[in-house]
């Protein structure tokens, strides 16, 4: 999903000109779907958790550029019960100075109709990125 896809490029610096995620969960530390997960997988709070979160590793992020689109729908349940707090992404992202774009998609949810109205975007924003 899309916390694998921002996790994968930010673990592999260089490996990737671009990433893009609908609806990730971007801080699962900080979330309640997060902090059950890892406590689950990781165990109690540590250091292992900072190696699985988004926000976490791109404040961190030494490598080539990296050009980040997400797209949420404000209509997401997730989203609105603050499960997959992209602000903090994009907050890390601008200390870290890792250009994203965060584009909140009115009356969208999380839903497969939500992933196939904006696919043609995210397929061109990784063609570009290719092409630089």
């Amino acid at each position: 999903g899309g916390h694998g896809a921002l996790i994968c490029a930010l673990k592999n610096p260089g490996l990737y000109r671009s990433v893009s995620a609908f609806s990730p969960i971007c801080h699962p530390s900080e979330c309640p779907w997060g902090q059950k997960a890892f406590e689950g997988y990781l165990g109690p709070r540590s250091e292992a958790w900072a190696a699985y979160d988004a926000v976490e590793l791109v404040a961190k992020y030494d490598g080539p550029p990296l050009e980040v689109l997400i797209d949420c729908g404000d209509a997401d349940n997730f989203y609105k019960q603050k499960q997959l707090l992209p602000e903090d992404f994009v907050a890390a992202c601008a200390k870290a100075t890792v250009p994203v774009a965060l584009r909140m998609q009115a009356g969208y949810d999380h839903s497969y109709y939500f992933i196939a109205s904006f696919l043609e975007d995210h397929l061109r924003h990784h063609a570009a990125a290719l092409k630089k």
